[in-house]
């Protein structure tokens, strides 16, 4: 990726409950998204002050669990319906972007995969001359990919891979759970990077 380009996101689509079958393509948002904020990974660290050194350090632990939010206008009873279910069609979210490399003016793609449950769903005060809305979070995510496109028609670069289940932990297509999985004897049926959501998120549209 050459350090000369600056990409920015122009558009954005999100679809609940897809699963990528006929029988459950999901709800497309493009008309009544306001806002979509992913999830932020943040790596959590300890003190430690070592009695016989002068000056103390932070130890990594772990990756912090991971939350996205979306905002949609008005009502949308289909979505508004996903809290508290149980099947799998109302716990898979994926996003599309449209990106913008602004150097050679080409339109890129963006795409988010994420399995988890929809934990809040707050509607906003209601006043005349305001546009009401709801704003939604995903919660308990257990599976999160991220993918975007560098040129045109070109497959998608992974940015990130989680899977809480398969222990498979990938960013910028490093397997960063190799080591882990090897040394404490992580049983080899356990681990599937080739998740459910894999080739949706490498979709090109």
């Amino acid at each position: 990726m050459s350090n000369n380009n600056v990409y920015t996101m122009e558009s954005a689509n999100l679809i609940c409950g897809d699963l990528g079958t006929s029988s459950a393509p999901g709800i497309s948002t493009h008309l009544i998204l306001q806002e979509l904020k992913l999830p932020g990974l943040e790596e959590n660290f300890v003190d430690h002050t070592p009695a016989g050194a002068p000056i103390g350090i932070e130890v990594p632990t772990h990756m912090n669990k991971l939350e996205a939010t979306f905002n949609l206008a008005g009502w949308e009873p289909d979505i508004m319906v996903f809290i508290g279910q149980n099947e799998e069609k109302y716990q898979r979210v994926t996003g599309y972007g449209l990106i913008r490399d602004r150097r050679s003016s080409e339109a890129l793609q963006a795409t988010a995969v994420l399995e988890g449950r929809i934990g809040r769903v707050n509607p906003t005060a209601f006043r005349k001359g305001d546009l009401m809305a709801h704003e939604y979070s995903i919660r308990s995510i257990t599976h999160y990919e991220l993918y975007m496109q560098l040129e045109p028609d070109s497959e998608p670069m992974e940015i990130y891979f989680w899977d809480f289940f398969t222990s498979t932990r990938r960013i910028g297509g490093v397997d960063l759970n190799d080591d882990m999985i090897q040394l404490l004897a992580i049983p080899a049926n356990a681990v599937d990077t080739q998740a459910s959501g894999d080739d949706a998120g490498r979709t090109v549209a």
